[in-house]
């Protein structure tokens, strides 16, 4: 089940959205997957007694049930195919292929869950850092086609805390032809959601975000409260 789509309040701040040129603007849209599976993941996922291979399990488990609801709008085409017994009337994926995009490293955590719900996608893989004084984001690397001109892709990005690395994401990927764009999340805090509306406002391109759960605030250092810690370093230890 799910509680809604609710679009957030959005403004009118420009951002750098290269090679788009229009007078309409985005209408971000987040959903909250409402599910007692997801509740009950998320709440062991929160827990600092749940080791790296308990939470690895359940992050992999929790991103297939919000993939499900991520890709409702994945675009298909009609498709007949015979049975052992008759025709029957069906759809597939269209094509060019849905692209996966997680952000490294904690969004390699989330891969293996999307890409089992979504196995004829293509990946790529962006690398950004948070400066944890700033808290701005910096890409250090990236393995993206040059060209997405009618590509859906789906970031995978597990805390959409600041806001700042998921917004210079779905840029750079809009940058490159991305026609439409699905965050895939499992915690988000409120300032992090305006952000990203606010620096995506003047883009003409679909963006949602799809979550577990929406939490209170971020705290002085730029973490979701309650939120679940770090998750690049519960997923795979302090390096």
């Amino acid at each position: 089940m799910v509680v809604g789509v609710r679009p957030i309040a959005h403004g009118r701040v420009r951002s750098p959205c290269s090679d788009i040129h229009s007078d309409t603007f985005s209408d971000m849209k987040t959903l909250v997957v409402d599910h007692p599976l997801v509740a009950h993941k998320l709440t062991t996922l929160r827990d600092a007694t749940t080791d790296s291979p308990t939470f690895r399990r359940l992050a992999d488990e929790l991103v297939a049930l919000l993939a499900y609801e991520a890709t409702r709008d994945v675009r298909v085409a009609p498709v007949t195919v015979a049975t052992p017994v008759a025709q029957a009337e069906g759809v597939r994926l269209t094509r060019p292929q849905p692209l996966v995009v997680p952000i490294l490293r904690a969004g390699l955590g989330m891969l293996d869950g999307m890409t089992r719900l979504l196995p004829t996608a293509e990946v790529g893989f962006l690398g950004m850092v948070r400066n944890e004084g700033t808290l701005q984001a910096t890409t250090y690397a990236t393995r993206l086609p040059d060209d997405l001109s009618g590509r859906q892709c789906y970031v995978l990005d597990p805390m959409l805390a600041t806001g700042g690395t998921l917004a210079a994401a779905i840029r750079l990927l809009m940058d490159r032809g991305a026609d439409d764009v699905t965050a895939i999340c499992l915690l988000a805090a409120p300032e992090g959601i305006s952000r990203v509306e606010e620096e995506l406002a003047d883009c003409p391109v679909p963006v949602r975000v799809v979550t577990a759960a929406i939490d209170s605030h971020l705290n002085e250092s730029g973490f979701i409260v309650p939120g679940l810690g770090d998750a690049g370093d519960r997923l795979y230890g302090v390096v």
